[in-house]
């Protein structure tokens, strides 16, 4: 029998407001445990949430920039369950009415595009933390974490495999960056994702039983463990066996899921809406502010690369794959002054090659924007050459100056005074005589030996376009 995998993931976005979600406290990741949770966070009898309007500031965004409808009016409710790392003994979020519904994201994969259908986004609070190591067998609780705002975004079950569930989260991850709402650290905990895995005989409409795979902190693992999960529920339906609604947890170590707790459904939470806290009403003239503020969207963006800038699909999507990185790359082409592809080309490799050497983000690069635009500069004007370009690059990184310092300082000016690179092609060939006889007898290849030892005996700063012009003059043909 063929199975059909079907896949919907749920993604928790932490929106980058400075305060939570219904309290003054800060929301600043790294604080010492239990010292950024106030009163009203933990729930204390007589304190009172208060809506951050910056939060759904930042769920309109996201509505907008997925085509989706942002409901005038939305309401919180009270999500009931009883863990250490919730006091109050319910989550504030929001059920029947969210923010946000029916939008969309369409990826590409294989060369394929789909369109992944969001049923919602909607805004709620996060929970603590439970801490399991150097207790000595006990339980550690940092409250810090409670009542920071989160955006739950819901997708369909529209995903037929690992690679395209992979494929819509780094859409998602992409797009909440471009945005500025969310910083998208998974290490931290900023973006997770739970995703929901079943499986059907193909041709079949009904749905199989689910399991949810819980908070998943990177693109590596959610990959592995749907493709696992799939693979451990066809095994157990073609082993006679029925696939059990659970909630279960990827060991990343072992490569396997394991099972955490029998499924909780809507009515396990018992939903009301939340007494403290009234209808979020937003109007015509908010959602225009919003609007007003969303930046070119990643898709625009890249078809504009390829337009303007006349690069290959690949470099555009390279390129914009980060706000940051798109704004590096287009003030590096306004301030040199250069071929957009020569500047695509040292972002996209010299410059995104040692970032990811040294795990560092764009915005963290030692090679300012400037400093990459005088290299180029120096690179168009024949001062230097591309090969030298190279060590005057490794210079700028390990902060020895700018460009044009470190070709000052180290001597690496390209030769290009003819006389000077005749005198050097003359050496060569009157110290290679059997290359030139293989040369004269039609090994035309030898003609590369020829152009290595003459930027050898230049220390590579003879310039390459003259010393292949006068060697061709000066062998027989």
């Amino acid at each position: 029998m063929k199975w059909e995998p079907v896949i919907g993931l749920e993604v928790h976005a932490q929106l980058l407001t400075k305060s939570k979600i219904f309290s003054a406290a800060s929301t600043r990741y790294g604080a010492a445990p239990n010292t950024q949770a106030c009163a009203v966070d933990i729930g204390l009898p007589g304190v009172l949430p208060v809506m951050n309007i910056e939060a759904a500031r930042m769920a309109v965004k996201l509505g907008l920039a997925i085509g989706a409808t942002i409901n005038r009016q939305s309401v919180f409710a009270r999500k009931n369950y009883f863990y250490p790392d919730l006091p109050k003994g319910y989550q504030i979020s929001q059920y029947e009415l969210p923010v946000v519904e029916q939008g969309h994201l369409t990826i590409e994969v294989d060369g394929r595009e789909k369109t992944v259908g969001i049923t919602r986004a909607h805004l709620e609070e996060d929970a603590g933390k439970s801490l399991h190591e150097d207790f000595h067998g006990m339980t550690g609780i940092d409250l810090n974490r409670a009542s920071t705002p989160l955006l739950e975004i819901v997708s369909e079950p529209d995903m037929r495999s690992a690679k395209e569930a992979v494929a819509y989260l780094k859409k998602l991850h992409e797009l909440v960056r471009y945005l500025e709402i969310c910083d998208g650290n998974m290490q931290e905990g900023s973006f997770r994702c739970d995703a929901n895995v079943s499986v059907r005989p193909k041709g079949r409409e009904q749905l199989g039983t689910r399991s949810e795979l819980k908070n998943i902190n990177s693109f590596k693992f959610i990959d592995k463990a749907i493709d696992y999960e799939i693979e451990r529920q066809i095994d157990v339906l073609e082993g006679g066996g029925k696939v059990v609604q659970e909630t279960r947890l990827y060991d990343a170590a072992k490569g396997v899921t394991r099972p955490m707790r029998s499924k909780e459904e809507a009515n396990d939470y018992r939903y009301f809406p939340d007494p403290d806290l009234p209808p979020l009403v937003l109007d015509d003239a908010f959602i225009e502010d919003v609007r007003k503020t969303l930046p070119e969207l990643p898709e625009a963006k890249r078809a504009r690369f390829v337009q303007d800038y006349g690069l290959s699909a690949y470099d555009a999507g390279v390129l914009t794959s980060t706000r940051e990185m798109a704004d590096y790359y287009e003030q590096a082409v306004e301030a040199a002054n250069a071929d957009p592809k020569l500047v695509a080309n040292w972002v996209i490799g010299d410059l995104s090659g040692y970032l990811n050497k040294e795990n560092k983000e764009i915005a963290d690069s030692p090679i300012t924007v400037e400093m990459l635009a005088g290299l180029i500069r120096r690179i168009a004007d024949k001062t230097i050459s591309g090969k030298i370009a190279k060590d005057v690059f490794d210079a700028m990184w390990n902060e020895q100056g700018d460009a044009d310092t470190i070709i000052e300082n180290k001597g690496l000016r390209q030769i290009t005074d003819e006389g000077a690179i005749e005198k050097l092609i003359d050496e060569v060939l009157a110290n290679s005589p059997t290359q030139v006889e293989q040369y004269k007898s039609g090994q035309e290849k030898v003609f590369g030996y020829f152009v290595g030892r003459v930027m050898k005996a230049s220390k590579g700063k003879a310039n390459p376009q003259q010393v292949n012009k006068i060697l061709k003059a000066k062998l027989p043909g």
